[in-house]
């Protein structure tokens, strides 16, 4: 037996070792991210635009085909973080991308 302390969980009424309390609650917290064909996106992916969009605020459009290179994801099912050169603070939709 291990020297691991036992929680209550209230959803299941089970008595579990902490760290599988932890990673169950890690998992139910998780965000699934997908891209405009259903792909599953994850941190440090690529994606490419699929329509041209005007960036608020940059005076700048981005074209169909432009490829980001590393994007992050925000906890949010629907939007992402990036990096271009030029727009400081980019955030996209994950309807307008597909994963490279």
């Amino acid at each position: 037996m291990s020297d691991e302390d036992y929680v209550y969980d209230e959803d299941s009424g089970e008595w579990l070792p902490a760290s599988e309390l932890a990673a169950r609650r890690a998992e139910a917290d998780r965000v699934e991210v997908r891209d405009a064909v259903g792909n599953l996106l994850a941190d440090g992916d690529a994606v490419t635009l699929i329509k041209d969009l005007t960036v608020k605020g940059a005076g700048q459009t981005l074209k169909q085909g432009t490829v980001i290179p590393s994007i992050r994801l925000t906890g949010d099912a629907q939007e992402i973080d990036c990096k271009y050169p030029g727009i400081k603070g980019l955030v996209l939709r994950a309807e307008f991308v597909r994963k490279r």
